[in-house]
Formats: structure tokens, sequence, C-alpha cells
């Protein structure tokens, strides 16, 4: 690949739009990159998301007849590219402004020319949602948490309830509105958001607007320090809030009165916004969050976990497959609450549903097996840790007691008949101390050439000597206690460790006998998990009601 040290003049393009370029395969292109030693060089971008320079780029595919002619889109993009780098959502913002009539336009001319040539041969809305598709395509490969992944706005229409007619949507993180608009996607229904960033807020309005959505209402603002939407009530909020984030109020808010559940940790911003979406739901309303997986389990948040299940509030935890959330590899799951229609009267709800995906494709079916879903009782879950992770819960559901019971106690049945016939047949020797006569230091074979070092352990070289002889003699605690250090530390290889002489026949005799031994000794060791095993699977199986006492 050759060296393009200069900086590159001109739109910058990736390899998925190298590919729409000359109408191949993303695959096809990463093969061009190894083959061809022209092929343009990297010209920004990361390691793993690099750009290319379009003139580069369209120039060799010309040399090499594989480009087509370049669409209209494609050079949009590539002028809105150059015009705002990584600002690229400021640039969609001041296309759709000038698509609505909003306001008179702060595009680049070069910009602004190609989006009013593009608007007579296309629709407005259809133009903008082609830019954001691609904004969305770039946000993904870079692994930016700017909108929310189609993975996860694909999970959250799935398991979101059907709305009624009139119904009201509500998302206090909303970006650029693709995870609001989507689940509200019925003209009528009355859409609400709110975004920390002015311009993502704006673009998300005006996008609306385009759509003829004048029942979509988004405002900029952070919903935590600032509710936009004080008193608001929705009859389903949605929300993929930011994760990770510690600096989110906390000590401002205190006294907040939306936690109703507890004061959510410095570390657990996540609960936050969880207990700001549930403030803003009507008697009977639902909240769909996507949460890090590790909110289901970590220390700090116990507290509110536990609330959320003893009130009945928490309805279902979705496991989401990995590969969900594209912007990182962390696991998420959607959490999905719902408001008692009459807080004075008694919780009927009493169980908890656990769905785990984590088995399935991202791209492939959100429909549980029954296999991936159990309901969970109250009283299970409010343990010391309130764990709601629903791979532990649907372990236990599912696991086939009496299979494994069964199959253990037959293994440990053989393994015992097996340690009996392990055992060498001994014979009394000449007595205690009748083999120190005649003996040699290992250091003294190593000098001979008779001891080589296979990994930690010494093993003879030469036929004079038997390993499992050798090894034996250096296991006995007589040289267990020559070879252990001041500090405690036994190494087996001590050469200041001696082991009798005898003729290679006798040796053999004797390592025949260390060598049933060490057998016998794993063998015990395979009992004893085998038993610990067994045990727990009894234990666990009786409690679960799984298993029963024999008559």
């Amino acid at each position: 690949m050759k060296d393009n040290a200069a900086s590159p003049v001109g739109p910058l393009v990736t390899g998925s739009e190298i590919a729409r370029l000359a109408g191949v395969t993303r695959a096809a292109v990463s093969n061009w990159r190894r083959r061809y030693d022209d092929f343009p060089a990297q010209a920004g971008g990361a390691a793993n998301s690099p750009l290319y320079a379009l003139a580069e780029v369209q120039a060799w595919l010309d040399k090499q007849r594989k480009g087509q002619e370049v669409s209209p889109e494609v050079e949009l993009w590539q002028a809105m590219r150059a015009a705002y780098g990584e600002q690229m959502v400021v640039g969609l913002a001041e296309v759709a402004g000038m698509l609505t009539g909003a306001h008179e336009s702060g595009l680049p001319g070069d910009v602004s020319t190609r989006v009013q040539a593009l608007a007579r041969t296309e629709a407005p809305v259809d133009l903008v949602n082609g830019l954001t598709e691609r904004f969305m395509d770039s946000a993904r490969r870079a692994g930016s948490d700017q909108v929310t992944s189609e993975r996860v706005v694909r999970a959250v229409c799935h398991f979101a309830p059907e709305l009624p007619t009139n119904a009201v949507v509500f998302d206090p993180a909303c970006g650029i509105g693709v995870l609001l608009l989507s689940v509200a996607v019925e003209a009528g229904t009355r859409c609400r958001g709110q975004e920390i960033d002015a311009d993502s807020a704006r673009f998300a309005q005006l996008r609306a607007d385009l759509l003829d959505r004048s029942d979509v209402c988004i405002v900029a603002g952070d919903s935590l320090r600032a509710d936009g939407w004080p008193g608001f009530k929705a009859d389903l909020v949605v929300c993929d809030p930011p994760a990770g984030v510690t600096e989110w109020g906390r000590e401002e808010l205190l006294l907040d009165s939306r936690w109703e559940l507890g004061t959510p940790s410095k570390a657990e911003g996540e609960l936050a916004w969880l207990q700001h979406a549930y403030a803003h739901t009507e008697p009977g309303g639902q909240v769909l969050m996507v949460m890090p997986a590790s909110v289901a389990y970590r220390k700090a948040g116990r507290r509110i976990r536990a609330e959320l299940v003893r009130r009945g509030i928490l309805r279902q935890v979705i496991a989401l497959p990995p590969g969900t959330a594209t912007s990182h590899a962390l696991p998420v799951h959607l959490w999905s609450l719902q408001r008692p229609e009459n807080t004075g009267s008694a919780e009927t709800n009493r169980t908890v549903r656990m769905v785990d995906l984590t088995d399935n494709s991202p791209d492939g079916s959100l429909e549980p097996r029954p296999d991936q879903v159990a309901d969970v009782s109250l009283i299970e879950l409010l343990d010391d840790t309130v764990d709601l992770t629903p791979g532990s819960h649907l372990r236990v559901r599912h696991r086939d007691y009496p299979g494994e019971y069964t199959t253990l106690r037959k293994e440990l049945e053989d393994q015992i008949r097996r340690l009996a016939a392990l055992l060498p047949e001994l014979a009394p020797g000449g007595g205690p101390g009748s083999l120190e006569g005649a003996t040699t230091s290992v250091a003294d074979l190593a000098r001979a050439g008779l001891v080589a070092y296979d990994g930690p352990e010494p093993v003879s070289a030469s036929e004079q000597l038997d390993t499992d002889y050798l090894q034996g003699f250096l296991r006995s605690s007589v040289n267990a206690r020559r070879s252990t250090s001041a500090s405690g530390t036994y190494r087996l290889d001590g050469r200041g460790s001696r082991i009798p002489r005898m003729g290679i026949d006798d040796q053999r005799r004797y390592g025949s006998a260390f060598r049933a031994l060490s057998a016998f000794e794993e063998g015990m060791r395979k009992v004893d998990e085998l038993s610990r095993q067994l045990t727990a699977v009894a234990r666990d199986g009786l409690a679960a009601g799984a298993l029963a006492p024999g008559e």
C-alpha cells in the first residue's frame, strides 16, 4: 500500500461506501486492500474503521475498471462529511431545516446546491431518512453511542406493549429520535422527548416535522438536572440512557422527589434514569428501559432493585443477544416496568418474567423459546443480592435435576469401584531406614546426564533410570522436607533430594507402585469433586421440587 503522508484533499469514504461505489460487497473491498499494493492509503479514521480520500478511490476504481458513477446521494454525504467531520449531526439538522423551510439555511454552498438538486427529484422526507440511515451506519462502525443501534430499536419495538388510540409516548434521552419515532410509528400517537445535545434534539424535531408528525415535540436540555417536562405523564416511556456516566448530578439532586425507590449512588446513573422514566408514567403506564447487564446484580443498586421487586413494579427482564448494542461489546438487558393502576390496593403481580435470549443471534428471532422463559416469584428474587440476571434464574428452572443426579451417581459409583483396583499390592519391606544406606542426589544424577526436565518435573533421560521411580521418591515426606525452602515453597525438582540406588528392574517395581498410587490419588480427587457436585444437585433438586425422597 502506498505511503500518503500529505493531508488528503476533499471528502473521505469508508469501506462500505467504496463497496457501494463499485457495486461489490464490503468483503471484496477488504480483499482489494490486501491484494493490491496500489490501493489508496488510509487517509483518516481508526484502524478498525479506516477512511479513504474519495478522489483517490475513484481514480483507483477507474484505473481498475471497477468503478461506477458516484450517485448524487453519495456526493452529498461526502460533501457533508468534508464540511462537518465529526459534527455531522449539525449538518443533518441544517439539511432538515432547509427542507422544512424553517429558517435560512446555514449550509455551505456546495452542500446547499446538492440538497436543492436532490430535493427536485426526491421527497424531502426520503432524502432525510436516507441521510439518517447513513449517519446511523457510520455511528455504528465508529462505536459511537450517539444513536440507539438498529438492533436495540428492533428489540424495544418487539417487546413494547400495544398502544391505545391517542397514546402518549415519552423518551427522556431521545438522541436524534430514532427509538421514539420507531416505537410510536402511528400518526396520532403523541410523542414527547428531551435530549441534552441541542443539535440532536433539533434534528429529531425537524425530522418529525418532515414526517408530518405534528404530534411530536422534542426539547433540548439535561433531563435529570432540568426536566423539560415537569408533571408530564405518559402511557409508555422508552429510553436508552447514557451508560457508565457517574457525573449525572447526584449531589444536587439528593432530595429529588423522583427517587421514590431510593437515592441512586453516583455509580448507578442508569437507576437514576430508570426512576426518572418511571416518574413520568400514568397509573398503568409502562417503561421499557435499555440497561447494561451489570445493573442487574451490582451491589450498589441492590436496595432499588429490591423495591422494584417488592412493590410489583418490575414486570420483565429480557437479556438481549450479544452484539445487540453495536456501539460496544457489553451485554444489555431490557427492563419492563409498570406503575400500579391503584396504589392503594394490594398488588396482584407476584412474579417477574425472566427472558434469556443470550444464545440467539442478534439478528435472529426475538420470540423466546419455552426454555428461555421463566416466571420467578418475588420471594425468590428478594434474597441478599436481588440478582435480576435472567440466565441465573433460568438455569435453575430448566435444569434436568433427575438426569444430572442419575448421571453423577453412576459416575461416582463407577469411580469408587475403579479406585479399589488401583491400589497396588504392597508387602512388608526391610523396615524404616532400610533404603537410606546407598543413596544418590538428584544433583549428581543431573550432572551425570541421567535427569532432564520436561516442564517443572524431572524425568529420566536414560534407560538406567525409571521416571516413576524417580518422581515417587521425590514426593516422599523426607524429600519434601529437603525440597521446601525457608519461605515454605516446595519444589519437586529439589536437587538436594536423595533417592535409593537400585537396579533398573527394582526401580520399575517401585515405579509401578508409585504410578498406581498417583492414579489412586487422582481418582480420590475426582471422587471428592463428584461427591460435592452430587450433593449440590441432590440438595438443590430437593429444594426446588425437581427431586423427591424415595419410598
